[in-house]
């Protein structure tokens, strides 16, 4: 079990949904949580409602420099989580240009912004902590996801490769996949999500994860063996059932 007492951890992304919820349960067990987005007022009230002592840093992880500023005024951290991520769900017969690239320059591209600004800290001193979130849409190409699955795909597999250049390092490495998770995001959706789950339930998986020592969770545990199971069918198999 690990000691949150004292410990400083950076969410990046933690406005609202996913983020804010784990903000709230890593504070609650004693951690000070430093929470990042792009809006000053929904960060501001957040910290205001916090079980302990935390603060806030405003974030652009699109923007080079507004990823350079804010790790500089955070200062040195004992573990990063990125939370980060847009979502607008359109099949390739209705490509939108500009919402697949934020898509990908925010769920992916700022996902590196942010490691290539933390981790070479991290490496140095040979310790720190660094949670992904993934999603259980990664594992397989989905009909309807441009962008989303793309990019969520590579936030999975830059944490895998980082998981194996670091595994011998004190600098733990763990991502997490969840499914649907009832935000703004989601609500996007018109069809019938399985298994949806709670900020506060996802927020727990999460944490629990967090607590231990094991690299990759899925989640619901349930509907996460119909994504890891679809790995192993043949493309023809695969793409007449999810398609």
């Amino acid at each position: 079990m690990r000691d949150w007492q004292g410990k400083r951890y950076w969410l990046v992304g933690a406005g609202d949904g996913l983020g804010a919820a784990l903000a709230r349960r890593l504070s609650a067990a004693g951690a000070h949580v430093i929470v990042s987005a792009r809006s000053e007022d929904k960060l501001q009230a957040l910290v205001a409602e916090l079980p302990s002592e935390g603060s806030y840093q405003t974030v652009d992880v699109a923007d080079d420099e507004s990823v350079k500023q804010a790790v500089e005024a955070v200062g040195m951290v004992d573990g990063v989580v990125f939370l980060a991520g847009v979502y607008w769900p359109f099949g390739a017969q209705e490509w939108n240009a500009g919402q697949a690239t934020a898509m990908a320059d925010i769920n992916f591209t700022g996902l590196v912004r942010v490691m290539g600004a933390v981790v070479p800290g991290m490496v140095r001193r040979d310790a720190g902590h660094i949670v992904i979130t993934g999603s259980l849409s990664g594992f397989r190409g989905l009909p309807g996801s441009i962008g989303y699955t793309a990019s969520k795909a590579g936030a999975m597999s830059l944490a895998e490769c980082m998981y194996a250049d670091l595994r011998h390092t004190e600098v733990e490495v763990q991502v997490a996949n969840p499914g649907f998770v009832k935000t703004q995001l989601t609500d996007k959706n018109d069809f019938k999500m399985p298994f949806l789950m709670t900020p506060e339930e996802a927020a727990e998986h999460m944490f629990q994860q967090m607590c231990g020592s094991k690299f990759k969770v899925s989640f619901p545990r349930l509907f996460s063996l119909v994504f890891r199971g679809s790995q192993l069918l043949p493309d023809w198999l695969y793409f007449r059932i999810f398609s």
